[in-house]
């Protein structure tokens, strides 16, 4: 068994795996502040009767990825691996600055173009959404950053006067009819309406009619209920499974 971790900046995901497939996953708050023990004893308690072989990081938080890799050594008496492009990743990176890509993208393109084939597009829904663009000859070859949904509702929130902190939601009408539902329209439903118009664009520019979308991140099925153009495949253990994937590359 070895364990994937994926570091975001609001949550640590882990999951044991074996032969590419998971087993228990864990979701917990990123704590910036939490030492190095903390750690240690939230992966004794987790994973206490099971025996690691070696751990793979994905990594988007700086404070946290040397804390939570030490945390894994100490624990698991293991060497983890980060996820970077000093390692095989099994994709190539085909823009002008490859160095810039984050490593939950990278495996989400890995992922995509071994799961589901090419050309594809990745929607992932978490702090920020991000679209990871494999072109038809297993590429990565772009893809969109824009703020999330917690992260609009947040944003909403910290820089107004007297916008309310909300908590995403369905919402049943595009017409809001007080402050909350106008809200809830805006970011939820106006989401689902950039994805729609942003898919659109990217098929345009990749100059294809047809490209597998795969929906991931923990938005994705409140955001989908309102997007017109269908996901073909909604995974919501995407990045995990890109993790494990490369991680299977460079055990050896």
């Amino acid at each position: 068994m070895y364990l994937v971790v994926d570091i975001g900046n609001s949550n640590i995901t882990v999951a044991l795996m074996k032969n590419q497939n998971l087993y228990s996953t864990y979701r917990f708050q990123a704590q910036k502040d939490y030492s190095e023990e903390y750690y240690e004893g939230l992966f004794k308690k987790l994973f206490k009767e099971t025996k690691i072989e070696g751990c793979m990081i994905s990594s988007v938080c700086i404070e946290l990825s040397n804390i939570v890799k030490y945390a894994l050594d100490n624990v698991f008496h293991v060497n983890s691996i980060f996820l970077d492009q000093k390692i095989n990743i099994g994709i190539n990176i085909d823009i002008p600055h490859p160095e810039i890509v984050g490593a939950d993208r990278i495996a989400n393109a890995y992922a995509a173009l071994k799961l589901y084939g090419v050309p594809a597009i990745v929607v992932d829904t978490g702090t920020a959404t991000t679209f990871e663009i494999i072109d038809k000859k297993g590429n990565f070859s772009g893809g969109i950053i824009m703020p999330g949904v917690g992260t609009q509702l947040k944003s909403l929130f910290n820089n107004t006067s007297l916008l309310p902190q909300i908590q995403p939601a369905e919402i049943d009408n595009v017409i809001g009819i007080d402050t909350e539902t106008c809200i809830l329209s805006g970011v939820i439903r106006g989401h689902a309406a950039a994805i729609d118009g942003l898919l659109s664009d990217c098929k345009k520019e990749m100059g294809l009619k047809k490209v597998t979308i795969i929906g991931t991140g923990g938005y994705i099925d409140l955001v989908s209920k309102y997007m017109k153009q269908k996901l073909d495949y909604v995974n919501k253990e995407l990045t995990l499974q890109g993790i494990g994937l490369i991680y299977e590359l460079n055990k050896k």
